[in-house]
């Protein structure tokens, strides 16, 4: 029978669980971990902000124009299909050889692919061979990624106090928003330095080399990262399940309530990220004739607050509870974005400021792994979270811009519906979540 746990971050007999506050080995371990996420997310995301420029020069020119968009966004996708694969692979070896280890090598399977990008020739020289290379890369870009967000929350929730765990994953996942930042950044820097002809000529070249050297330079930095208590733990046990049987197999056998918990927690950050985030400022293009530099500064701005409200929904979760703060935070999303569709549709001139609240209150998604982390026992958390995570990601984000590509199309309110129904799921399991996390009534 499948049973939902709410486990604490590590075993009490680890470390220094008693302590109140997080020291300054806890705080090192946080900021290389979300700077390594930042830089890897960056080279995972900076695909869809030159997604036009990708579809012009990937796909033959007398395509229609949003016939290529769609194809980009296809390709896009590929990478979110390829990480359950990648993340159940890379999980499985960091349940039974160690985090750490994972967590090297996600990033050199990411910075090599991106280096690749920057390099490949265009359709006009090499024809239909060059959205095949695109999509290869692509796969191996979303392998990469699909072991580095499970293996990041769980990293660091295994070094800090439990009674952080909310704050240590909201900073990993603010390090993964800061990475998408970045590519926003560089893609606005970008517009504003050089003309169209020359982004299509070579420039858009630039954020993808600069993405693959950041890789690199991450992979550099997590050699001072440690493995964590709780696995060196588990390997000193060598406990008799871990021994006998492959942590998925134990994910699928006793965890099956805490799976459909995580994907669906997972479905909602898709939703803040993918739509909220990444597609937000082609959406804003096509749907309300925006231009692209002032969608794209805006879209900054959105991000940079996202930040912002991720480290605080992640700090009030640790405060009163992941299920009250799920509950809140999710009221917030759907005004959030309730109100920026709104507020577009009768003057594009609230871009800015309607754009910076909804973004403000994606930041819902600090939320979410800290629910994933405490769903699993520590033997199968790294193969459960990102087993569930990565299947959910495949499935809604992966699905999700093409979906709502299409649709925005012939209705411009389709991603401001999709966002508040989320927001709602949202409210739904933080009460759900609230419920489980009250005392009984004496």
């Amino acid at each position: 029978m499948s049973e939902l746990t709410v486990s604490p971050p590590y075993s009490s007999s680890v470390n220094d669980r008693q302590r109140c506050s997080l020291g300054f080995s806890d705080i090192r371990i946080l900021a290389l971990s979300a700077l390594g996420g930042a830089l890897e997310f960056y080279d995972f995301v900076i695909f869809v902000f030159f997604a036009a420029v990708m579809g012009a020069l990937f796909f033959p020119a007398e395509v229609p124009e949003w016939m290529r968009l769609v194809q980009t966004f296809g390709i896009f996708a590929a990478g979110y299909l390829a990480r359950p694969l990648g993340g159940i692979v890379m999980a499985h070896f960091g349940d039974l050889l160690g985090r750490k280890r994972m967590f090297m090598f996600s990033i050199l399977l990411m910075a090599l692919p991106t280096l690749v990008i920057g390099l490949l020739p265009t359709y006009a020289t090499i024809g239909v061979a060059a959205p095949l290379l695109l999509l290869l890369m692509r796969l191996c870009q979303g392998a990469a990624i699909g072991g580095e967000a499970p293996g990041a929350w769980v990293f660091v929730t295994e070094h800090v106090p439990s009674r952080h765990t909310g704050i240590a994953c909201a900073s990993l996942t603010m390090g993964l928003i800061v990475g998408i930042l970045l590519g926003s950044l560089v893609a606005s820097a970008l517009t504003h330095a050089y003309s169209d002809e020359q982004l299509m000529a070579w420039a858009w070249r630039i954020p993808f080399l600069l993405g693959g050297v950041l890789g690199l330079v991450t992979l550099y930095l997590r050699r001072y990262l440690h493995e964590t208590p709780v696995f060196a733990e588990m390997k000193q046990q060598q406990s008799a399940s871990a021994a006998q049987e492959m942590p998925v197999k134990q994910v699928f056998r006793r965890h099956r309530g805490s799976v459909v918990l995580s994907m669906l927690v997972t479905w909602i950050l898709t939703g803040a990220v993918v739509v909220g985030l990444l597609m937000m400022p082609t959406l804003l293009q096509m749907s309300f004739g925006i231009a692209r530099s002032a969608s794209l500064a805006a879209n900054s701005i959105a991000i940079g607050l996202s930040a912002l409200g991720c480290m605080l929904s992640g700090w009030l979760a640790d405060r009163i509870g992941f299920g009250k703060a799920l509950l809140l935070c999710g009221l917030g999303f759907i005004a959030g974005f309730g109100a920026m569709g709104i507020a577009l549709h009768l003057d594009t001139g609230w871009l800015y400021p309607s754009y910076a609240v909804a973004g403000f209150f994606g930041g819902i998604v600090g939320i979410v792994p800290g629910v994933m982390v405490r769903a699993f026992p520590p033997q199968v958390r790294f193969s459960g979270v990102s087993f569930s995570y990565n299947l959910a990601y495949a499935v809604f984000g992966g699905l999700t811009p093409l979906i709502i590509s299409l649709l925005a199309a012939r209705w411009d309110y389709m991603p401001t519906v999709y966002l508040i129904l989320l927001g709602l799921m949202a409210c739904a399991i933080g009460g759900w979540l609230l419920v489980r996390e009250s005392p009984p009534a004496r």
